[in-house]
């Protein structure tokens, strides 16, 4: 018993860890969850009195599990309609507990995840494992089963491709939110030329809709008039229902018509215009933040 006591003991000291590893892995707070309560079991079901380094241990353990999913997912997409964007997370204003702060430390912004995303399995692990936690190639390479040479290719091809792709954001909240209260009012007014003039001429806009997703629509809009229009047609309905927020430890917004959230909205701003706008809409994703807020 006391040898169990111990094991929970450690493992909760390193959950907030694992927790890291894993979301910024699989980019979903649930799935995140369950890849370290999968680390958990596997822990009980092991011998662990010669293990010396426990962090390290359960690290490799939980992305073992992460690269199961990564792989498995890739199937399932087969069949999916639209963009697929990560599950978001998100604090309000008034939230600033000690379980919130927590999120925010273990989050990433959605550009970023968003390119996470287009690696393979194994560029994604040895790109986060290396670049985000400090793990060196060799102790990576087991788990993606190459060689530490390999492992290190892998991490420089995906290095490559974030850095090239993932688009150099404002660091200052408050200037964030300056320009997402702008976005916000030109939307609610219907004001078409000041929403062009807080969009960068070549913004992005992704949209993941999930189940609810139509086959034919278009879930990325490119540039500023084109996004903008996307915008306006549909922001009489839901604009008056935004509310500040949180999402990703940047400047974004949830709409919440009533007791339950239907859209959360990451922004990526860039010399004081939005460069991307992810508009989360998938309900599955969103199913976890009706309780949280």
């Amino acid at each position: 018993m006391e040898t169990k006591e111990r094991q929970a003991g450690e493992f909760e000291e390193h959950r907030a860890h694992l927790r890291a590893v894993a979301y910024r892995m699989l980019g979903s707070v649930s799935e995140a969850e369950d890849a370290v309560q999968e680390s958990w079991l596997r822990l009980n079901r092991s011998e662990t009195s010669q293990i010396e380094n426990m962090r390290g241990w359960l690290t490799t353990v939980v992305a073992r599990v992460c690269l199961d999913m990564l792989r498995a997912r890739r199937a399932r997409r087969e069949e999916y309609l639209g963009d697929e964007l990560p599950e978001p997370i998100v604090t309000l204003p008034q939230q600033n507990g000690p379980e919130d702060e927590a999120l925010l430390a273990d989050s990433v912004g959605l550009a970023l995840l968003v390119v996470l995303d287009t690696l393979t399995p194994a560029e994604r692990l040895a790109f986060v494992l290396h670049d985000m936690f400090g793990m060196s190639f060799a102790e990576i390479a087991p788990v993606v089963e190459r060689t530490p040479t390999a492992t290190r290719q892998l991490a420089s091809r995906a290095r490559r491709r974030v850095r090239g792709a993932t688009p150099r954001s404002d660091p200052d909240l408050e200037r964030q939110r300056a320009v997402v209260d702008a976005f916000l009012a030109a939307a609610r007014n219907g004001d078409f030329e000041a929403l062009v003039a807080v969009l960068d001429p070549e913004v992005v806009f992704r949209a993941d809709r999930g189940r609810l997703a139509v086959a034919g629509a278009e879930p990325v809009v490119t540039g500023a008039a084109a996004v903008a229009g996307q915008i306006l047609a549909r922001a009489p309905r839901f604009a008056r229902f935004a509310r500040k927020a949180t999402v990703n430890g940047a400047a974004g917004l949830i709409v919440i018509p009533r007791d339950r959230p239907i859209a959360v909205l990451g922004f990526t701003i860039s010399e004081g215009r939005i460069v991307e706008i992810d508009l989360v809409a998938d309900p599955d994703k969103l199913s976890s933040l009706t309780n949280a807020l």
